[in-house]
């Protein structure tokens, strides 16, 4: 990934730049992943417990799970192979574990999908075929992504990125923490994010997984929690 990244055009860089900005219009803002119900219930209540709720999630979810799923989405998506296109998508919408998790990917992959019909160099032809499949957000990511001349592991770090930093700006409203937390808690992702893309890489669709109890319970009791900041 380290060569690949040396060469990447230009262009290509920017667009993965502007893909994982928390500024892009998906609405990932306003989501906390359950952290806020880990907050309230589960005693995240540090920043070195912050730190590492979020870096189990980044190793036992985003890599087993979303970072899976782009690492075969991307060439899919290259190939125009929509039937495992829509393999994929069906995957994360059938391992969403609560209604909160699946309306989240739902919606931003909805949201993810109308920018890019607004985008220069958009393949006019996947965007319609991503229309129609109710694309979740790894899906419509991997579809973004896929019209760069990047690696497919460079894209992940990019999703894995944008993750990383809506999930930090989460810990420093929700439990809550400084600027200066919140950069360490940053930087401790992001040294973990290229062994957690390598994972996702060689993980063959047998041990692809969606399995983490804790993280759906406390999903659950955040859609009833009566207060909260961020969106259920």
């Amino acid at each position: 990934m380290t060569q690949a990244a040396e060469t990447l055009p230009a262009a290509s860089l920017l667009q993965l730049i502007w893909l994982a900005s928390p500024a892009l219009p998906v609405g990932g803002f306003s989501y906390s992943e359950v952290l806020e119900a880990a907050v309230d219930r589960a005693g995240v209540a540090t920043e070195s417990r912050a730190s590492d709720w979020l870096a189990d999630q980044l190793h036992l979810t985003l890599a087993r799970g979303d970072l899976a799923v782009i690492a075969q989405a991307i060439p899919a998506w290259r190939k125009s192979n929509l039937t495992r296109i829509r393999q994929l998508n069906d995957w994360v919408l059938q391992t969403r574990e609560t209604s909160e998790l699946r309306l989240q990917a739902e919606q931003m992959g909805r949201s993810l999908l109308d920018w890019l019909r607004n985008h220069d160099g958009a393949n006019a032809d996947h965007i319609a075929a991503c229309a129609r499949m109710q694309p979740t957000y790894p899906v419509a990511f991997s579809l973004a992504a896929s019209q760069t001349a990047a690696g497919t592991g460079d894209c992940m770090l990019a999703y894995a990125f944008g993750w990383a930093e809506n999930m930090m700006q989460a810990a420093l409203k929700s439990v809550p923490l400084g600027q200066s937390a919140g950069q360490r808690i940053l930087a401790r992702l992001s040294r973990d994010i290229p062994a957690a893309v390598e994972a996702a890489l060689q993980l063959p669709d047998s041990e692809r997984q969606a399995f983490s109890p804790m993280l759906a319970i406390l999903s659950a009791q955040h859609e009833t929690q009566y207060s909260r900041l961020f969106r259920s």
